[in-house]
């Protein structure tokens, strides 16, 4: 979970390096560094805490490489600090790495450079990796030609050879002044092209204003980068032609515009990103529109049952997708945490179809799970925010969000627009297979039509979210609850206040309030409840009464005709069917997070702790 930049070329490295290492903060931002080739050798120059700390260190602005490589961290192997920040060198100060993932067997490979001699200095699994490239340089075989390069790759790929885990690797040596040698598996890395220089990133907005022209890395395959060429090489290291993929992202979609905060930002872009996604798939009178996967009545007629497998904010919308499948189509349909299914030997076969949603594309865990999922015989369909990720490469089927990139590490225009796209797919399927009234159908697309409008309708009146998010910032708790879909939503909006406020919250289905945690409700705390089914409410107007008549403070979040229930504030959004509720009802939830934030003086885009995407396990 940290970020790469490299670049190859003929300009001054240091201000490309640390404006892409800016970009990436939201992967990690404990510790950063860069190395760059100079006359003299590799020089490292890397500090504990943000990007921004590198431009204050003794003799960066004399750096004047043209060659060099970047790291902004996400602490796992040893605490936030100057020794374990990234890049590392091996003992000789000849090579230079940067790395993402989780080397697994470090103690091991540790434990036998030592026997030879070797000294470490820092307490991270990334250290071993120069030390082994040197071992081999100097002790080869590493390749049948004496040339520097050649002798470069080949310790780069023999000490690759020894690592478990998962990496992307950026490697540089002083012999070698002029190129980066880089590698990946199950961590993300492209390559990006423009004239006579070459750019190197673990996410594509890092380097999205200098090129729109991308190589993407797959798995276990290497690249040279020079300024003028880029070569590569498969796992033998056998040279191989790569195509080119334009990415048609506005690189101003990657900057704030003019909000404070990228997150902020974000929130106000979720009509855009949602009427893009529908406009992607249908329009009124249309048929859902699907002809990048084929999925046939024949196929979805042996499906007996679909899985949602996710992380995060992302099983959230799956929790959506569960209500949205087992409503439409009568497919039985399931939702799991990645980081679970995986370990559970959860029952698959040619019959199942497992869905897995992903902003970024890259989570480590996801991405586990979906290739155990091909190994036993199911089709696999990911939802991804980024083309030509992991995930959607190792998919049988990809669709795609239109949401743009997303900064902040508090996902919510990805969201919205993954609870949309499922919603699109769930009516696609209906359709294909029959299995829904057809006018019904057209009923929920008007419905689907008219959401961007109705969230400019909330985003339009922010006051009273903000005003009650003054009144209770500095509370230590707080207890959501929804039945239905709004328990889904409820379950987003806490983890979206635990994720930047630090408040801690649980989110509940409200007629289980009754069977436990209704001890923790006391005078003054406050419970936000959701009530947008009409069908529920009368039995969601019970559930708040109890905690009312306990002394918590409530807020709700509506869409239906109350009763006067001595409720204390109430936001008031537009109706919607029940089914797609949670695109609506979750906005003032993001608000109030993100204004709880405010109040209390925190870092909104870039919460402690987390990173945006997660590539480790």
């Amino acid at each position: 979970m940290c970020g790469i930049v490299g670049y190859v070329g003929s300009k001054k490295a240091t201000p490309i390096l640390i404006d892409g290492l800016m970009s990436l903060e939201y992967r990690g931002y404990d510790s950063a560094g860069i190395a760059t080739i100079e006359k003299n050798g590799v020089k490292v120059m890397k500090d504990k805490g943000r990007v921004k700390n590198l431009n204050d260190l003794d003799g960066i602005d004399a750096l004047e490489g043209t060659v060099g490589i970047a790291h902004t961290r996400w602490a796992t192997h040893g605490k936030p600090s100057k020794e374990n920040s990234h890049p590392h060198m091996d003992n000789s100060g000849c090579f230079a790495v940067v790395h993402n993932g989780i080397i697994e067997n470090y103690a091991d490979l540790r434990e036998f450079l030592s026997s030879k001699g070797y000294k470490f200095l820092s307490q991270t699994d990334t250290e071993v990796i120069p030390n082994l490239i040197h071992y081999y340089y100097t002790n080869g075989p590493v390749s049948v030609l004496d040339n520097e390069e050649d002798k470069f790759l080949g310790a780069v790929k023999s000490a690759v050879y020894d690592l478990k885990g998962s990496y992307a690797i950026e490697a540089i040596y002083k012999g070698c002044p002029n190129e980066v040698v880089v590698v990946r598996k199950d961590s993300p890395l492209v390559i990006g092209k423009a004239e006579g220089e070459n750019y190197i990133a673990s996410d594509i907005p890092a380097i999205l204003k200098y090129t729109k022209d991308f190589y993407l890395l797959d798995d276990n395959e290497f690249a040279v980068v020079k300024g003028e060429s880029v070569k590569f090489y498969d796992n033998s290291l056998t040279e191989h032609n790569k195509a080119i993929k334009n990415i048609e992202w506005d690189a101003n979609a990657a900057g704030k515009d003019g909000y404070e905060d990228y997150m902020l930002k974000e929130i106000f872009e979720q009509p855009t990103s949602i009427r893009e996604t529908i406009g992607s798939r249908f329009r009124l009178g249309e048929k859902c529109s699907f002809d990048d996967i084929e999925i046939t009545k024949e196929y979805l007629s042996t499906v007996n049952r679909i899985y949602f497998v996710a992380c995060g904010t992302a099983m959230h919308a799956g929790l959506v997708g569960k209500t949205l499948m087992e409503k439409l189509c009568n497919i039985p349909t399931e939702v799991d945490i990645a980081s679970e299914f995986r370990y559970r030997d959860p029952i698959i076969d040619k019959h199942t179809l497992c869905i897995y949603i992903s902003q970024s594309g890259e989570t480590a865990d996801t991405i586990a799970a979906l290739k155990l999922a091909k190994s036993k015989g199911a089709k696999t369909l990911a939802i991804s925010n980024v083309i030509g990720s992991s995930i959607t490469r190792e998919a049988d089927y990809s669709i795609y969000t239109h949401a743009g990139p997303e900064i902040a590490v508090a996902s919510t225009k990805a969201y919205t627009s993954q609870v949309v796209l499922v919603a699109i797919l769930a009516m696609h399927f209906a359709e294909i297979l029959g299995s829904y009234d057809q006018k019904a159908i057209e009923s929920l697309k008007e419905d689907m039509i008219d959401l961007p409008a109705k969230i400019e309708q909330i985003l339009d009146n922010t006051e009273p979210i903000e005003e009650f998010a003054k009144k209770v910032y500095t509370e230590k708790d707080m207890f959501f609850l929804g039945r239905g879909a709004d328990y889904s939503v409820a379950l987003e909006g806490s983890l979206k206040l635990k994720e930047i406020s630090y408040i801690h919250s649980d989110a509940y289905a409200a007629g289980e309030l009754k069977h436990g945690p209704i001890a923790l409700i006391e005078n003054g705390v406050t419970v936000i409840g959701i009530i947008t089914n009409p069908n529920l409410v009368e039995k969601s107007i019970s559930n708040i009464q109890e905690v009312i008549t306990r002394g918590a403070k409530t807020l709700i979040i509506t869409n239906q005709i109350l009763p006067n229930s001595h409720f204390d504030y109430v936001i008031n959004i537009p109706e919607t069917n029940p089914l797609i509720s949670p695109i609506l009802s979750v906005i003032p939830m993001q608000l109030l997070s993100y204004y709880i934030s405010k109040f209390k003086g925190l870092d909104v885009d870039k919460p402690r702790n987390l990173a945006k995407s997660v590539t480790v396990e």
